[in-house]
């Protein structure tokens, strides 16, 4: 028996990432055995989300909700989600879930290897792509889910892994040999959030790199040894082992790094993008190849170093200190700004493109 709902969804236009379009249309969402149906509540947008746009052919992010479309991708997006059908044993109608989402008012989902934490998606299309981004948890069972604190949780928790696993991945390689880590896109969220993981560390200098608008932001934040601008550069001493830890994705950059540096810059650790770019090319440059890091890596080495649940008690303490350090006090690092269902998002995300939004603000969305 049929059953006919409207269900839109918020395409990007994969050649001009900033420009979006509302797609609206009756479907039946009469579910086959073994599918739920989910409504999606509420989700977090930074520039992460423009940083799977920008790769999302190399990295496949465009594979996860295909459009259908020709030239029209599905910007994935982290968020909240409450069943509202189910034929599935264990994932009952009411349950709310974190994780992966395309931006769209309902989703459709194949649960696989149910748990009590949660479950993967089993779509046929989805088994050849990462399995982090697969899975989905329940937030009844979340030791690290407080109702009041969602909005955090989804604008950090898919950028904090990152941030741990990169500041555990340069620690666990002795930073390559250097004296000072020089990142650059300070203010972004996930490079403060490695700069945070990395206190505490005398052993190694933490340098932001940023512009002079963000300079006083940077500054402020308190986790970073240094703060210099980007035209600023050439005044650091460049005779310290320096390992370059870029969040920017600005080829000119990299390269004005690795000339200026020359042999002392001893590693070039790609770890995300603010450029819009559909793919990324480093270029030539001189000294150490500029190297792509994938958190899902390292989160398999140390699943084996300290087994999986070690991972997650780990993970989980840092994250929670991370949020209280974000959100509470006399000067919290982010504030919220909040914005309204599908045109609230394309709001967002054009900013987000054009501007790279304000480092102050983190934006969510409630659809």
């Amino acid at each position: 028996m049929a059953n006919l709902e409207t269900v839109t969804r918020l395409f990007t236009d994969k050649s001009a990432l900033g420009t979006t379009d509302i797609n609206a249309r009756e479907e039946d969402l009469a579910l086959e055995p073994g599918e739920i149906l989910v409504s999606i509540d509420r989700f977090g947008l930074s520039s992460n989300n423009i940083t799977y746009a920008a790769l999302g052919d190399w990295l496949k992010y465009w594979k996860f909700f295909p459009t259908g479309q020709e030239g029209w991708g599905h910007m994935p997006v982290w968020g909240f989600a409450d069943v509202v059908a189910s034929t599935v044993d264990g994932v009952a109608p009411g349950e709310r879930f974190y994780g992966y989402f395309p931006i769209a008012s309902h989703f459709r989902l194949r649960p696989d290897r149910v748990s009590a934490r949660g479950f993967y998606d089993g779509m046929p299309h989805r088994q050849e792509l990462v399995s982090a981004y697969n899975f989905y948890m329940r937030c009844s069972a979340d030791v690290g889910y407080s109702p009041d604190m969602e909005d955090y949780q989804m604008l950090f928790r898919p950028l904090f892994i990152t941030s741990f696993m990169l500041a555990d991945f340069l620690t666990d390689n002795s930073y390559f040999g250097a004296k000072r880590l020089l990142i650059s896109s300070a203010s972004s969220k996930t490079a403060y959030g490695t700069a945070y993981c990395l206190e505490g560390q005398d052993d190694v200098e933490v340098v932001a790199l940023t512009s002079a608008r963000n300079a006083d932001f940077v500054e402020s934040l308190g986790c970073y040894d240094k703060v210099v601008s980007y035209d600023a550069l050439e005044a650091l001493d460049k005779s310290v082992p320096t390992t370059y830890v870029d969040f920017s994705g600005d080829n000119d950059l990299r390269l004005r790094v690795h000339k200026y540096f020359g042999g002392g810059l001893v590693y070039d650790c790609f770890a995300g993008t603010a450029a819009h770019a559909e793919t990324f090319d480093p270029g030539e440059v001189p000294g150490p190849e500029p190297l792509f890091f994938f958190a899902p890596v390292q989160i398999k080495k140390r699943n084996k170093d300290w087994t999986p649940q070690g991972v997650t008690e780990k993970y989980g303490a840092a994250e929670q200190a991370f949020y209280k350090r974000v959100s509470e006090g006399d000067s919290p690092w982010m504030e919220l700004a909040k914005y309204k269902g599908m045109e609230g998002a394309q709001d967002v995300i054009t900013t987000l493109f054009n501007t790279g939004g304000d480092p102050r603000h983190g934006m969510v969305v409630r659809l």
